[in-house]
């Protein structure tokens, strides 16, 4: 069950952060909560985001106004045969014409066209709302991921000084005639092993680093200090803020758009109109005129024109209401496993921190002492510190999955606004 679990939480399982252990630091180190906010300030997928929101509130500006005038230039009742051909001062219907014309949409369009346009604005809102908490989760799980992996670094530290504690052991046995001289040999393949090991270690923090340095900038290779904070996750209050979550509250403002759509093409069945309005010059024997007129459309044509567009609409808000339910129920699922995935996390760690660790170090303190009393085999002990150092690191991958599970839950739900 662990490996599964594990498995699925990779690449963290074996880079994750160790709870039990404190992360010396200078004042000047980078905490969780510095690489958070540091994220928030200067993650470029939150610039655009911010870009994206002023540009919509842009396009609320001129939204439902009327299209701009037109000006009108031209030439009437020029003639083209006769004496008088191509002359405009000879003929008195000839006129040189200036004028103004307004395109003028019903109201009803100009205002769904407004309305769209501040729904608009707020689904770019809550666009940055989702890509605030994906920035956050990631630089969250980056923080952890590199701090869990020094931690190990350190871990390994300890561990040589282990084996060469075990070191000094065999010599003395051998140095008893106890022992025998392939014994010596055991300690240098296990340094040999631990030091591969280590090499790992270290590869995998210079690509948490990496990933850390991607959200946060440069700070991201400062030292790390502190731990994550721990929160108290409550199932119930979970679940009453899963319809709260960005990616639910989005489809608020997307809803809002499309009914301001189904207004707007509602409206085409209205008459739009325009007015034109002209000064007439003639030669100057003739009197000059002015010209005013209106035109409207007609809307004659809605079975096959105005009537698929609504239809088109009611299908679009529909698709979005039915996205949302399913959307709804796939965070209720995703909650629960979650949930469950975390409950058995804890149950996992406390059986490692209360029954495995504990007996890991009896059974290496008890093969130490047969092989010094020479009742036992060099094999036992190292077979028994090899299965103590794995427990050690399932314990340091446990309590990273905790915390990984819990800043997940606390951010996506716990933060909910």
């Amino acid at each position: 069950m662990i490996s599964r679990l594990i498995g699925k939480y990779r690449p963290f399982a074996g880079v994750v952060f160790v709870a039990a252990f404190g992360l010396p630091g200078a004042a000047t180190g980078l905490t969780f909560d510095d690489a958070v906010s540091l994220a928030q300030q200067q993650a470029p997928s939150l610039r655009a985001e911010a870009s994206r929101l002023q540009a919509a509130r842009s396009e609320a500006v001129a939204a439902g106004e009327l299209p701009d005038p037109k000006l009108l230039l031209g030439l009437q009742n020029v003639p083209i045969e006769g004496a008088e051909r191509w002359s405009l001062d000879e003929d008195g219907m000839t006129m040189r014409m200036v004028g103004l014309m307004q395109e003028v949409p019903n109201r009803d369009k100009r205002k769904a066209r407004r309305d769209a346009a501040q729904a608009s604005v707020q689904r770019a809102g809550a666009s940055r709302e989702v890509e605030t908490l994906r920035v956050r989760l990631a630089t969250a799980q980056a923080w952890i991921a590199t701090h869990a992996v020094e931690r190990k670094i350190q871990l390994f530290n300890q561990l040589f000084e282990e084996n060469r504690l075990l070191a000094e052991a065999i010599r003395a046995r051998i140095a008893g005639g106890r022992g025998q001289l392939t014994d010596s040999v055991a300690a240098k393949q296990q340094a040999a092993l631990l030091a591969d090991r280590q090499d790992e270690l270290e590869q995998q923090r210079r690509q948490a680093r990496a990933a850390l340095v991607r959200w946060v900038g440069s700070d991201g290779n400062r030292p790390l200090f502190g731990e994550p904070p721990r929160w108290a996750i409550a199932p119930e209050q979970l679940a009453q803020r899963i319809g709260q979550h960005p990616q639910l509250t989005a489809y608020a403002p997307m809803t809002q758009v499309a009914q301001a759509r189904i207004r707007e093409a509602t409206a085409e069945k209205q008459v739009d109109w325009s007015w034109e309005v002209s000064y007439l010059k003639r030669g100057r024997e003739y009197g000059d005129m002015v010209n005013l007129q209106f035109s409207f459309d007609l809307p004659v044509f809605q079975r096959s024109r105005q009537n698929p567009r609504i239809a088109a609409r009611y299908a679009e808000l529909e698709q979005l209401e039915a996205e949302r339910e399913a959307m709804t129920r796939e965070f209720v699922e995703r909650l629960d496993v979650e949930l469950a995935e975390l409950d058995c996390l804890q149950r996992a760690l406390e059986r490692n921190a209360e029954v495995l660790l504990p007996l890991g170090e009896e059974k290496v303190e008890l093969a130490m002492a047969g092989y010094r009393a020479g009742t036992s085999e060099l094999e036992a002990v190292l077979t028994a510190r090899n299965e103590l150092i794995e427990t050690r690191l399932e314990h340091i991958d446990l309590q990273g999955l905790v915390a990984i599970a819990a800043v997940r839950l606390h951010l996506a739900y716990g933060e909910a606004k």
